[in-house]
C-alpha cells in the first residue's frame, strides 16, 4: 500500500470496548497508508469520531464532538462512524462540517473511503502507530437475541465470530509490538464460535500459542457462566475480572427487559465464578428507571447489588431508543424518579469501590503501569481491575511490576512499587 504521508487525522472514540477495538485497528491501518496520527485537540486534517448510540446521551456527545471537530479547523475532513452513523446517517450528515458519515457495515472500507476523500499533500514522513498498553482484539461482532431496550443489534447486524488463528496472529502482533495485556471484545463474546471453536477454545488457544503476559475478557453473560470456562483461570495470566452485566435485580423487570436469566441465575453465576477464582473482581452494569418499574423493584436491584459485593457498578438510568420494543412500552418512568434512583445506585457503586478495594490493603499485587500524569504520578491496573497509582521519577509505562498497595484514594488505590524491581527488566 502506498504509505506516502496524506496528513494528520485524529481518531476519537464514544462507547464500548469493541468500538475502542475497532478504533485501534483503524488507527494502525491508517497509519500504515501515510497518516500521521495526533490527538483530538490539535486540529487535524481529518477528524474520524466512532459512535455510540446506546443512550440519547451518548448521541448528544457525538454530535458536540464532531461540530468541535469542525470549530477545531474548518477546512478538516470530518467522518462519523459507528452505531450512530450507522442508526441514524441523514441526522449526522446534516451536523455543520460533517462530510463523510460511515456505518458499521462500510467501517472496514473507511481508511479507502478517507483517503478518496480528502487530497492533502505534504512532503513529510508520517509518525509510527503504536497500540496502548492494554490492546482491545475484536473476537466478535453482532447480537441475534436483542433485549427489548438495546438498538446494538439494529446497528451491529447479526452474530459473527472471526476466525480463531486470526485472533492467535493479532495477539502475536501486538505482543511483538510490545503489548502486556490483550483484551477480548465484541458484542456478545460469550457466545464466539467459529469453526467448532467456542470461547473456552479460543483462550485455550491464546493461552498455548500465544506468550501474552495478560488476557482479560470485557463482557459475560451471566447464562454463559459455566464451570468448564472459569476453571480456565487457573492459568493466572487471564485475569481475575468478569464483567457481569446484571441490568436488573427484579425478576419482574429482567423478564420485561427480554433478558435470559433470573436474579437467581445471577447469584449462581457470581458463586461459581468466586469459588474458583481467588480474589476475583466482579463488575457489572445496571439500568435504573426501565419502564413499568415500581419503587419496589427498584428496591430489589439496589439490594441484590449490595449483597454480592461488587467492584464496580456502572449505572445507566434508563433511555429509550428509536426502534426498540421497551421504547414503545408504557408506564415510561419520569425523569426526576430515575434520577433520584440514579444518584442513590451511584452511591452505592462508590462505596463499592472503596470496600472491595480495602481488601487488598497491605497485599503485593501486579500491576501493569499505562500512563503518567502531573507531578510525576503514574497509573495502571491489577489484574482484578483496581486502579493503582504511584509517584515515580522512572518511565513506568508498559510495565508489569510488583506494588504493595498502601491507600484507598478517590479512584482507585495508592501502591509502592518493590524497589528491587523497579530497576530491573519486565
Amino acid at each position: 500500500m502506498d504509505s506516502q504521508y496524506k496528513g494528520r487525522v485524529a481518531l476519537d472514540t464514544l462507547g464500548c470496548k469493541l468500538n475502542q477495538a475497532e478504533t485501534e485497528k483503524l488507527a494502525r491501518q491508517l497509519a500504515e497508508v501515510g497518516y500521521q496520527l495526533v490527538p483530538p485537540t490539535d486540529g487535524a486534517d481529518v477528524y474520524i469520531l466512532n459512535t455510540c448510540t446506546v443512550t440519547h446521551i451518548a448521541d448528544r456527545k457525538a454530535r458536540r464532538r464532531l461540530r468541535l471537530a469542525h470549530r477545531r479547523n474548518p477546512n478538516a475532513l470530518v467522518v462519523a462512524t459507528g452505531c450512530y452513523a450507522q442508526r441514524a446517517p441523514q441526522e449526522l450528515a446534516s451536523i455543520e462540517g460533517v462530510s463523510l458519515v460511515i456505518g458499521n457495515s462500510e467501517k472496514r472500507h473507511l481508511p479507502r473511503l478517507v483517503a478518496e476523500s480528502s487530497h492533502i499533500t505534504k512532503s513529510v514522513l508520517a509518525q509510527d502507530s503504536h497500540c496502548r498498553t492494554r490492546c482491545l482484539i475484536k473476537v466478535q461482532d453482532g447480537c441475534h437475541s436483542p433485549c427489548a431496550y438495546c438498538i446494538v443489534p439494529l446497528v451491529r447486524g447479526e452474530e459473527e465470530s472471526l476466525s480463531s488463528d486470526q485472533i492467535v496472529a493479532e495477539v502475536r502482533k501486538r505482543t511483538g509490538d510490545g503489548s502486556k495485556e490483550v483484551v477480548l471484545t465484541g458484542t456478545k463474546i460469550g457466545s464466539y464460535h467459529y469453526n467448532g471453536v467456542n470461547l473456552p477454545g479460543l483462550l485455550e488457544k491464546l493461552l498455548s500459542e500465544t506468550i501474552v503476559a495478560r488476557v482479560r475478557l470485557s463482557s459475560l453473560q451471566p447464562q454463559e457462566i459455566s464451570p468448564q470456562l472459569i476453571a480456565l483461570w487457573q492459568d493466572r495470566r487471564l485475569c481475575r475480572h468478569f464483567h457481569l452485566p446484571l441490568q436488573s435485580g427484579s425478576d419482574g423487570v429482567l423478564k420485561r427487559m427480554r433478558r435470559h436469566y433470573t436474579t437467581a441465575d445471577y447469584r449462581r453465576a457470581v458463586a461459581t465464578i468466586r469459588a474458583l477464582v481467588p480474589d476475583v473482581a466482579i463488575t457489572t452494569d445496571v439500568i435504573v428507571g426501565f419502564p413499568g418499574e415500581t419503587d419496589e423493584e427498584f428496591e430489589e436491584s439496589y439490594e441484590l447489588c449490595r449483597q454480592m459485593d461488587l467492584a464496580r457498578i456502572h449505572v445507566f438510568p434508563y433511555s429509550p431508543r428509536p426502534g426498540t420494543e421497551a421504547a414503545n412500552m408504557p408506564s415510561q418512568v419520569g425523569d426526576r424518579v430515575k434520577q433520584e434512583r440514579n444518584q442513590k445506585m451511584l452511591a452505592l457503586a462508590k462505596e463499592s469501590i472503596t470496600n472491595f478495594s480495602q481488601k487488598f490493603l497491605g497485599k503485593t499485587m501486579m500491576v501493569l503501569w499505562e500512563k503518567q500524569s502531573g507531578n510525576r504520578v503514574w497509573s495502571g491496573l491489577s489484574d482484578n481491575y483496581i486502579k493503582v497509582y504511584t509517584r515515580s521519577n522512572r518511565d513506568l509505562s508498559n510495565r508489569l511490576l510488583p506494588v504493595k498497595l498502601t491507600k484507598v484514594g478517590d479512584d482507585g488505590v495508592w501502591g509502592e512499587v518493590m524497589a528491587k524491581t523497579i530497576s530491573g527488566t519486565s
